[in-house]
């Protein structure tokens, strides 16, 4: 033990001082501080690179400092967010038999319902008024993690939170087991999971506030390895499953496109061919493609999403599922990029914000760009498909009229898999964001999201343009 503790002594001191600096984040840490909260980010972010640095050969001793970390935040309320108020809500609304998608807490509350939900008042008021007033969002496999709460924990938040955590913790625990697995088969270093298990981003967004991104991380990463196993119908079980918990791998659907193709190199074919030899050679390409594999996959992928949807489908679950989720496109607006610069050329034109226009038309270039990907990528294998779902998202998010943090923890995940590190930088400048908690009118500061987006661009470009001006990686 004392040789133990001698030759570990310095990663020792610095998961102490970790530790540490994880207790204040999560028992003693208001959201308005934003000095104080940007410091310990930033300062459990230096640690944590030392840690994989110094660490990176000790598989196991890595593994057991993000799992301590994470036992941090057990009896910890979220303090960053508040969607957790909604997530009790829904889960016994369920517990209780009432459909969550069917009505708002604000109508249920004036309802005969509202004496049978144990702390409405409560969680209404912890969840706030914009998510009162509105239907909820999330979808069958989210709603069963939160009645599974609501079963056990009918009167308790606290406890509540726990059994969330338990979820989370065993996906990322998930995520630990196949992402090392994958690693081994892409021939990278295994202690890369860590850019994401250790990462302070993922351990406070989803640990402990509890955003489910890492569950849906662990349901694509699984997908992958399964199509890896060559087990494609299971996968595309498992990647329907994913699209439950969360949407946003729908987006994902049109890459697989060349990933069933006979052809499984054709890098070396069109690397040195024309613009447009390259479209002829991209168009010819399809031909190779396993039509029959490929619609089938998708056709289990989306059967699997109807069926999760089918216990909750009336008449009305459509139009209030759809208007919900809408919301994010044409109502709602935070820490973007494209689209403030679109906001202010329309306020120069128009003389009004026109989101409702700018948030029909920037998912259409999103989508287009998504199929730009799927036809141009060069290669189809594994590791590709992956490379091609991080662009898709990075290219979904700057186009986005709203990037809460958290939303880019799945981004986070899938670059581990490829050789690109710009989603590291991400998760470090996101906290810039939430300088709009610190003061009462919720305002942004634009400048610091201009910072963001400059920092997190600039270094995309530099990795895809310029990769030999990057003479080393901070991230190898």
């Amino acid at each position: 033990m004392l040789q133990f503790l001698k030759f570990y002594k310095i990663p020792l001191l610095l998961c102490l001082t970790a530790a540490a600096f994880y207790w204040s984040f999560a028992y003693d840490l208001d959201r308005t501080d934003f000095p104080k909260l940007i410091t310990l980010y930033a300062g459990l972010f230096f640690l944590s690179f030392k840690l994989i640095q110094l660490l990176k050969t000790r598989f196991w001793l890595l593994a057991g400092a993000a799992l301590i970390f994470r036992l941090i935040f057990i009896l910890a309320l979220p303090n960053l967010s508040q969607d957790f108020y909604r997530f009790i809500w829904d889960g016994r609304l369920l517990a209780d038999g009432i459909n969550p998608y069917l009505s708002t807490p604000n109508l249920l509350m004036e309802s005969a319902h509202f004496g049978s939900i144990s702390q409405a008042q409560e969680l209404v008021k912890g969840m706030g008024a914009l998510s009162a007033s509105n239907y909820t969002n999330y979808p069958p496999i989210n709603q069963l993690i939160f009645a599974v709460a609501g079963l056990i924990s009918k009167n308790s938040i606290l406890f509540s939170v726990i059994i969330f955590r338990v979820f989370i913790l065993l996906a990322e625990i998930g995520i630990l087991f196949f992402g090392r697995k994958l690693l081994k088969h892409l021939n990278l270093p295994q202690y890369y999971i860590f850019w994401f298990l250790l990462n302070p981003f993922v351990i406070i967004e989803c640990t402990g506030n509890l955003h489910f991104e890492s569950v849906m991380g662990f349901f694509i990463l699984l997908s992958f390895y399964l199509l890896w196993k060559r087990k494609w119908i299971i996968s595309a079980i498992v990647l329907g499953i994913s699209v439950s918990v969360k949407l946003l791998p729908l987006m994902f659907l049109p890459l697989f496109l060349k990933f069933f193709s006979i052809k499984k190199n054709t890098s070396e074919i069109i690397e040195n061919r024309s613009f447009t030899n390259q479209i002829s050679a991209n168009i010819s390409d399809l031909k190779s493609i396993k039509w029959v594999k490929l619609l089938s996959f998708y056709a289990i992928v989306l059967i699997t999403v109807i069926l999760s949807f089918l216990p909750f489908y009336n008449s009305a679950f459509l139009t209030n599922f759809s208007e919900s989720v809408g919301l994010w496109f044409q109502k709602f607006e935070f820490n973007a990029s494209i689209y403030y610069i679109v906001r202010w050329i329309g306020f120069q034109i128009k003389g009004y914000n026109i989101i409702a226009d700018a948030g029909s038309i920037l998912p259409v270039i999103t989508f287009i760009i998504i199929l730009v990907i799927s036809l141009f990528r060069k290669k189809s294998s594994l590791k590709s498909l992956i490379s091609g779902c991080v662009f898709a998202l990075f290219f979904y998010f700057l186009f986005s009229t709203t990037v809460h943090p958290w939303y880019i923890a799945t981004l986070l995940l899938l670059s581990v898999f490829t050789n690109y590190r710009f989603p590291i930088v991400w998760s470090f400048v996101a906290i810039l964001s939430y300088y709009a908690y610190g003061n009462v009118e919720f305002q942004e500061n634009l400048w610091l999201v201009t910072l963001e987006y400059i920092v997190v661009i600039g270094f995309a470009v530099i990795e895809v343009f310029f990769p030999k001006k990057l003479s080393f990686s901070l991230f190898s």
